[in-house]
């Protein structure tokens, strides 16, 4: 099992407008095709960060499959989420849990 820590940029200005995406849109229709949302946050610089769990990478790649290849996704919803974000400053970072941390 690991978490897939989703590191953003915001475009400036649309922090409050992104964060409202992700809750009422993004993650629901995540959520709704298996994906294990666990976290998100925003910090002081327009960031915004959330966290995936996944329990292999067979359910990785699944889950990838399932929503980035939606035509949902292609057509309305990534449209947006790109057009709310600086993609190059994106980071995507892999992290497993301790054997004693609290998410295992």
């Amino acid at each position: 099992m690991y978490y897939e820590i989703r590191r953003y940029q915001v475009q400036p200005g649309r922090r409050e407008e992104q964060v409202r995406y992700m809750e009422d849109v993004v993650m629901p229709f995540q959520a709704l095709l298996g994906m294990d949302v666990s976290a998100s946050f925003v910090d002081a610089e327009d960031g915004y960060v959330w966290i995936r769990r996944f329990e292999d990478e067979a359910q990785s790649e699944a889950l990838y499959t399932a929503v980035y290849e939606h035509d949902r996704w292609k057509n309305e919803i990534g449209p947006v989420v790109y057009g709310l974000l600086i993609s190059e400053k994106s980071v995507v970072t892999r992290v497993v849990p301790t054997p004693a941390s609290p998410l295992r």
